[in-house]
């Protein structure tokens, strides 16, 4: 029997119908990012693993993704940060709760942990809480903020980095914190499964040359994501043919456009890169690069473009810090540069143009196999479903443990 098929089996025996926990996940919104996909992955694990999904939220397009598979969405306002509006909306989360017969209440940022946790305490629901981000205290307030998502019965970080930066802040949690890194879509980001058609459609969108290796950075347009740092590195290699493309650079705001126009025509780079819009078809984008670069200048909390690069067979380079550092191993699925080092990072952007088309397939499937078996979603909601299990029989044995004692009282 299969891990999912012992989750399902033991979950449906241990809810309080017997028919499956309602387990219900609170977040800001459902729009595109990290965190809602996670959570639409999650809905159908869950209804694959015999629960009903229930998702809170204040809405978005992603919506009619848990419409198709079955799952249920309520809109609420759990993403206001005003506390004076707190407590009509924990009064309409209660009602939520109760009128869905939750089980098991999963927060996925601070505001919803603050709104919702006290409400599934109070009912006497089991709670998880999901750390995405960086977790960081710069002061007191900050700090109390954060407590909110440790106030859970157990609580997920997506990587090794954000759990040390959990316990760097507020101790050891012991068996209370797991690591469960954010899956990768290995069905979607799949060499196998990209069309030669939609390759070509994107290198003509964005005008690539097809003479030269491509250099990719896809990215939000902010400072963090190290845009200036790539195109300086880029200029101490001007003897290497390359073409660079950053993907979603031309959708920040004006002055962040013209500044990095600018910087790299002063660097000699006229000609040799360009900024595009975000497109909607990653795994296409990611098919016509020949190298993807995540040289974020602060560290990422999981990395998913890297992760998303080496499950397409991509040579990946990314600075030696944050969740791209427990993804690559260096020289064999990609390079690691000396964090925020532009020297360090132009000679690994070297070595990976140095790499010739027969290593570059001997890389890809190694790099592929690599994220198959430590990063897929599969794994990502097979390993919190176990949590999800695990809580809900302890709660279910302290249920009946209470009721055989009621009733021996009684006797």
């Amino acid at each position: 029997m299969t891990t999912n098929a012992r989750n399902a089996r033991f979950v449906k025996k241990h809810s309080r119908d017997g028919n499956g926990p309602v387990v219900v996940q609170v977040l800001p919104a459902l729009v595109r990012g990290g965190v809602e996909r996670g959570t639409i992955e999650m809905a159908k694990a869950i209804i694959d693993a015999g629960g009903r999904a229930v998702v809170i939220s204040e809405g978005g397009p992603l919506v009619r993704h848990l419409d198709r598979m079955g799952a249920t969405h309520h809109k609420l306002a759990v993403a206001r940060k005003n506390p004076l509006a707190w407590g009509a909306t924990r009064r309409k989360l209660r009602r939520l709760l109760e009128a869905e017969g939750a089980d098991l209440v999963h927060v996925r940022s601070r505001v919803p942990a603050w709104i919702a946790v006290p409400v599934a305490r109070s009912l006497g629901l089991t709670t998880v809480s999901t750390v995405h981000g960086r977790f960081q205290n710069s002061n007191l307030l900050k700090r109390m903020v954060n407590a909110k998502m440790l106030a859970t019965d157990h609580v997920i970080a997506i990587s090794e980095y954000v759990r040390h930066q959990i316990e760097r802040q507020f101790g050891d949690q012991g068996t209370k914190l797991s690591v469960v890194p954010r899956g990768v879509d290995i069905d979607m980001f799949d060499p196998a499964s990209v069309s030669q058609s939609r390759i070509i459609r994107f290198v003509d969108s964005v005008a690539l040359p097809e003479d030269e290796p491509v250099i990719m950075l896809p990215a939000r347009p902010t400072g963090w994501k190290g845009h200036e740092v790539l195109l300086k590195a880029l200029a101490r290699i001007p003897d290497r043919k390359f073409h660079c493309v950053l993907v979603g650079a031309a959708d920040g705001k004006r002055g962040f456009v013209d500044r990095l126009t600018a910087l790299g025509m002063k660097l000699g780079l006229a000609g040799r890169f360009r900024l595009t819009h975000g497109v909607d078809d990653m795994p296409a984008a990611l098919m016509a690069a020949d190298i993807v670069v995540m040289p974020s200048v602060t560290p990422e909390p999981f990395g998913r473009v890297a992760l998303e690069a080496q499950a397409m067979g991509r040579l990946v380079v990314a600075f030696d810090h944050g969740g791209a550092a427990e993804s690559i191993i260096h020289g064999q699925t990609g390079w690691l540069a000396t964090p925020v080092d532009i020297d360090s990072l132009a000679e690994c952007l070297a070595r990976a143009l140095e790499v010739s088309a027969s290593q570059r397939r001997t890389m890809a499937g190694e790099t592929r196999q690599h994220i198959v078996d430590r990063f897929s979603t599969d794994r990502m909601c097979k390993s919190t479903i176990a949590i999800y299990a695990r809580l809900l029989k302890k709660r279910y044995a302290k249920a009946v443990q209470i009721k055989e004692g009621g009733d021996h009282q009684n006797a």
